[in-house]
């Protein structure tokens, strides 16, 4: 039925201007019909965040302007979790979606995989893995550590030892030790030496925790945050003795031990209290004259070289829970790091341990401000689009039909197959690889802008414009692989062999 619009000249206020009444078109008798202008059809962005404590990443979701999925929607553009999740889970996920942790990290995150893994690279790497204290695995390398205090007995040598659970979190459970005896050997625990000349600010031992964001493991890519968090002892540090072994919050730089302490200062400002910003304290270095830049690059390379070590468990996890996918394809995972590092005298960062679910509380105004600028900068990086679902679903649906009617399938050969036949086909696969390999590349375009464009507070800093220092990544990749695949499976082998050449076909 023909919709007809007649203007009444009456309506017309003073305010209206005829620039503001709906489009019409005139028919051959001079009356007016309005236009149906098509409206295009705008989605938005699903965030699943039933898995999170934290406030502060609804807040962020809704500043997005995200909307929020239901506890039970498996179909949301983003999924967000606290804990890691089952490889299962991430193999069920559809190619639009993304997931906030990889399958795989905890070679990394927990202390005795970390100590394991390094162990084998600084065996193979001594030079570029020094950045981690002497570590052991009890009970297995019980005899080790023995043995190694029997050498220090015999130079007349004493040193502390700190004893972490293996799989422990937020400073329980840690002890210092100077009488080796007393060890049990039979517990689950690593022991390490204890770095007892640290870098002080105002007479307090302290520790920092940078953000870590990977987006992609094939190929790998890794963005360091540009600020961040340092955690404070709350009482004066002494070289330890027998006297002070006990003084956990001398020796310890957790916030949630120290925050128990009647000498932790809350602060509203980033240069006071307990608490502090790594913005802060990049501007305390540029004013004592120490080289800030040589600071950020030393903590770059550490925050690489660990991930490198990761590399192979998190890539074989991820194609396992992935199979089929092209190398360059979108990753669906993706997560935050929390690395606490510690300082020398000498402002040479080490390794303490990484967490796959760092804390996004907010207890403090400088823990609202650092971490909502994390999550922020993060989601903007990861340019999650509505239009990805509808895309994927068409793909899916088109993939489907092809595979039904046999479109676009080339012509198989057969043992009678001509000259030219053959030919042919040579040129069609030739065609189909060249249409992937520009498709792939136009990604990779459009990935590259979008991260110029949205970097934001974060840095890229794997891959490298540094060319030197990306060969040098790629050479410590490559051992990494070797250590990985050493003794495996030769079907695994097969299947992991050159990963770097893939790799760097998508870089």
């Amino acid at each position: 039925m023909t919709v007809f619009y007649i203007p009444n000249p009456t309506q017309y206020d003073q305010g209206t201007s005829p620039m503001n009444m709906p489009p019409t078109l005139s028919n051959q008798n001079g009356v007016k019909r309005k236009v149906h202008t098509k409206k295009k059809k705008k989605g938005f962005i699903t965030a699943n965040v039933a898995g999170t404590k934290y406030e502060i990443v609804r807040i962020v979701i809704e500043e997005m302007i995200f909307h929020k999925a239901r506890d039970d929607d498996e179909m949301a553009n983003l999924i967000w979790n606290d804990s890691s999740v089952q490889h299962e889970k991430i193999a069920e996920l559809r190619n639009y979606q993304r997931i906030n942790h990889f399958p795989g990290m905890g070679e990394i995150c927990r202390k005795d995989c970390l100590a394991r893994n390094m162990a084998k690279m600084i065996k193979s790497q001594p030079q570029e893995y020094s950045f981690i204290p002497k570590t052991w695995i009890f009970p297995a390398e019980c005899t080790q550590f023995q043995n190694y205090v029997k050498e220090l007995k015999r130079k007349r040598k004493q040193k502390t030892f700190i004893v972490k659970p293996a799989n422990g979190a937020m400073g329980h459970g840690i002890s210092l030790i100077r009488n080796y005896e007393k060890l049990p050997v039979q517990d689950h625990f690593i022991v390490q030496e204890y770095l007892d000349k640290p870098f002080l600010m105002e007479g307090y031992k302290f520790d920092l925790r940078f953000y870590i964001l990977v987006t992609s493991c094939d190929p790998l890519r890794v963005f360091l945050y540009n600020d961040g968090l340092v955690r404070m002892g709350t009482e004066k540090y002494h070289t330890p003795n027998e006297s002070n072994l006990n003084q956990l919050y001398m020796h310890l730089t957790n916030y949630s031990v120290n925050k128990h302490n009647e000498n932790f200062e809350r602060d509203e400002t980033v240069d006071k209290g307990s608490k502090r910003s790594i913005g802060w304290f990049t501007e305390f270095l540029r004013t004592n004259d120490y080289d800030v830049a040589k600071f950020w690059g030393d903590v770059s390379e550490l925050v690489v070289k660990t991930l490198i070590v990761a590399e192979p468990h998190v890539l074989h996890a991820y194609r396992m829970c992935r199979p089929g996918q092209p190398p360059g394809s979108a990753s669906i995972c993706f997560e935050v790091l929390g690395f606490d590092i510690i300082l020398d005298r000498k402002l040479k960062p080490w390794l303490l341990e990484i967490n796959r679910a760092p804390s996004f509380g907010t207890d403090q105004k400088i823990d609202y401000d650092v971490k909502k600028g994390v999550l922020i900068n993060t989601l903007k990086l990861l340019n999650i689009r509505a239009s990805d679902k509808r895309r994927n679903l068409a793909q899916q649906k088109a993939e489907a039909q092809r595979r039904l009617y046999g479109q676009g399938s080339m012509r198989k050969l057969t043992a009678g197959s001509s000259e030219w036949e053959r030919q042919r086909h040579l040129l069609e696969r030739r065609r189909e690889e060249l249409k992937e390999r520009l498709a792939q590349v136009r990604k990779q375009v459009s990935r590259d802008e979008h991260e110029k464009r949205h970097l934001g507070n974060y840095r890229r800093i794997y891959p490298p414009d540094d060319k030197l220092l990306l060969e040098k990544y790629e050479s410590l990749l490559s051992a990494a692989f070797q250590t990985f695949l050493a003794g495996r499976a030769a079907s695994l082998q097969k299947e992991m062999n050159n990963p770097l050449k893939r790799m760097k076909a998508c870089t």
